[in-house]
């Protein structure tokens, strides 16, 4: 049995290509995936035009946020069994999800919410790991009293939907989420936000509700771009966390003044490095899953594409790189 998988063209690094392939087999770590539903992030279009900057070889698979059908079992792995259905954000280091099957180390693989279909589990993944991480171990949220005060820059995109309940249900702090659109204010409302603002005027927008400082701020999206502000709203002994990297060098004078931190957060770390908690992942998936069926949070799927083919992989991309995604787009085989 051979494998189908969309990957992109070495030839033509802006484009994509159907290439075939043999069956592999799972290492002692490994699950043999085959793989329902994958879901196309900024992290597939930012690796495609790393690519294309650069160049390659050979066929690269993209792809890192699926979910699938376990179909065999690496000797070592503990937890699952061929049939189990899964979910999971993958290893950036290794071939991607934009395929038929997919060998992913189990360790960071977790069960899929039995209530969603293969589209809304695969939308979940990597922006419910981000999410998590950035709130809960960069942050460390949890431990704040509530009369601490949240921002999250980028409320309704895929990693926000998710870490306004994530922070509603398991922190005391008053969450702000940005927005720039009505539509995308109440997506954020619904989701548990306590006050949606303007992202234009960050200074501005929370003064006309007397706010001046903030606690935390959880950036979502163009770091550059918001420094500034974000600067200034940062409390004394402040804690920021950004998922996004930066093009230019962010000045540190106005933490340094304030003992304020900058943490990052790389979903990847765990699986590139082979850190000694990379189970870690797979604890966090089982924990997402329970509140997913538990309808404490809802998938952020916003659009479904149908079948794996270099057309619904590259229109997947081409809706990424529009930069106005309420919630995420999937891609369903």
């Amino acid at each position: 049995m051979s494998v189908k998988s969309i990957a992109v063209n070495p030839q033509d690094p802006k484009s994509f290509i159907e290439i075939t392939s043999g069956m592999p087999q799972p290492g002692d770590y490994d699950l043999l995936v085959e793989v329902k539903a994958v879901s196309i992030n900024p992290v597939d279009t930012k690796v495609h035009a790393g690519l294309q900057k650069n160049g390659l070889q050979e066929p690269r698979v993209l792809g890192w946020d699926a979910s699938g059908v376990v179909k065999a079992v690496g000797s070592k792995v503990n937890g699952f069994k061929t049939g189990d259905e899964v979910y999971y954000a993958g290893d950036i280091t290794r071939p991607g999800s934009n395929t038929t099957h997919q060998l992913i180390d189990a360790r960071i693989v977790g069960h899929k919410p039995g209530t969603l279909d293969w589209a809304a589990a695969a939308s979940i993944p990597l922006t419910a790991l981000t999410a998590w991480e950035g709130l809960f171990e960069r942050l460390n949220i949890q431990d704040a009293a509530e009369d601490k005060t949240l921002l999250i820059i980028g409320g309704a995109g895929g990693v926000g939907s998710l870490a306004i309940p994530f922070a509603r249900h398991h922190s005391k702090v008053k969450i702000i989420a940005t927005a720039s659109r009505e539509d995308s204010a109440q997506w954020c409302r619904d989701r548990g936000a306590d006050l949606v603002v303007n992202y234009h005027d960050l200074p501005g927008e929370l003064a006309k509700h007397e706010i001046k400082f903030v606690d935390y701020i959880f950036i979502l999206n163009d770091t550059d771009g918001h420094w500034e502000a974000v600067s200034q709203l940062i409390a004394p002994q402040g804690h920021i966390c950004t998922i996004v990297e930066n093009k230019h060098p962010l000045n540190q004078d106005a933490l340094k003044s304030k003992s304020a931190a900058l943490h990052w957060e790389f979903m990847y770390t765990r699986s590139m490095y082979q850190t000694a908690d990379m189970a870690r992942q797979g604890e966090i998936l089982d924990n997402v899953a329970k509140l997913v069926d538990e309808g404490v949070v809802e998938s952020a799927l916003s659009e479904t594409l149908h079948g794996l083919s270099v057309e619904s992989i590259a229109e997947a991309h081409a809706k990424v790189l529009e930069g106005h995604m309420r919630g995420k787009v999937v891609v369903a085989f």
